[in-house]
């Protein structure tokens, strides 16, 4: 009797603990297609282009990720989502993965049923103000009507910063902000500094607008995912750090397959597949990575391509650099 409550009670531990592994990536082939959560026309991570191609640092990594899953970048369906929705939209299963520029918190990984994955970019909070009262800094805007997304974190750190300050402002949400900018129901816009540098490149006098050169929050970008299912958060996660991983060995779009064949490095075989089993405890073809890197060049390519020196932007990495290169993208040890 005894033995029999022991193997029962040992099918019940098993059953629990395959509960926590859940069935994302089965679920992704079975479609055909993954559906990935992005940021409704956020211009350098997520935007149509003039033919109606989906372009952007978000968007590079939701295509990288089908061509890691499914061997086709292309198996891709972006859906745009507002600031408001795009959590409960992970939530509820109508996205598989969110990669929508969303600050990594405590209180969003902690919150039921979601899970922090890894940042993929280091932004801060900041302001951009019309160039009159630009040189006041923050006291410019003192009494001023300033545009926040209302539900974001930069909502919060605008209004905790200014609070510690004593400086009182009427925070405005709702709209468009950069036409509430331009008509004057603003005088500034608080949001992510790279959102604000893309939202200055696209208005009609862009130098009539300055962005404070302080970041006044640390804000690591990344996806979410479901929290119910850790093999779909270790391909995320090390799907990231591959394409960072390959920038520090040197490999890019153009020698990837060159590379594959030719290097006799471990760290870049390992990578690109030709030796080892990593893609095999990711579930995945063994040369996902080499399939990542072909179809959208390492980080600093989907960085510059965006945001940097190939982008109407010009943004400097700063922060995105290599750890080598004085920046925060460190890759843990393929091995």
């Amino acid at each position: 009797m005894l033995i029999r409550f022991v193997a029962l009670f040992a099918v019940f531990l098993c059953l629990a603990g395959g509960a926590a592994a859940g069935p994302t990536i089965d679920r992704i082939k079975s479609r055909g297609i993954l559906v990935c959560g992005v940021g409704l026309m956020r211009p350098g991570f997520a935007d149509l282009d003039a033919r109606g191609v989906w372009r952007g640092l978000d968007v590079d990594f939701c295509r990288a990720i089908a061509a890691a899953v499914l061997n086709d970048p292309a198996l891709v369906r972006f859906e745009p989502l507002p600031v408001s929705r795009r959590f409960d939209a992970l939530h509820d299963g109508q996205v598989d993965v969110l990669m929508s520029n969303s600050t990594l918190t405590l209180g969003r990984d902690a919150r039921d049923g979601l899970r922090a994955v890894i940042p993929n970019f280091y932004d801060g909070h900041g302001f951009m103000l019309r160039a009159e009262i630009a040189g006041k800094g923050l006291d410019g805007m003192a009494d001023q009507p300033i545009c926040l997304m209302a539900g974001s974190t930069n909502a919060a750190v605008a209004q905790e910063l200014f609070s510690a300050r004593g400086i009182v402002f009427t925070a405005v949400s709702g709209g468009d902000p950069a036409d509430a900018l331009l008509k004057g129901r603003c005088q500034a816009i608080g949001a992510d500094i790279s959102a604000l540098t893309s939202l200055r490149a696209k208005l009609p006098q862009p130098e009539a607008f300055v962005i404070l050169p302080q970041a006044f929050s640390k804000e690591p970008l990344g996806p979410y995912i479901r929290d119910d299912d850790e093999e779909w958060l270790d391909l995320i996660r090390w799907s990231v750090m591959a394409l960072i991983d390959a920038e520090e060995l040197g490999l890019t779009q153009a020698n990837a397959e060159s590379q594959r064949r030719l290097s006799r490095l471990p760290q870049v075989r390992r990578l690109l597949g030709e030796e080892g089993e990593l893609g095999k405890a990711l579930r995945v073809d063994p040369r996902w990575a080499y399939l990542m890197l072909r179809t959208v060049g390492n980080y600093g390519e989907i960085f510059e391509r965006n945001f940097g020196v190939n982008s109407p932007f010009k943004l400097e990495r700063g922060l995105n650099s290599l750890w080598t290169k004085g920046g925060l993208m460190y890759a843990w040890p393929f091995r």
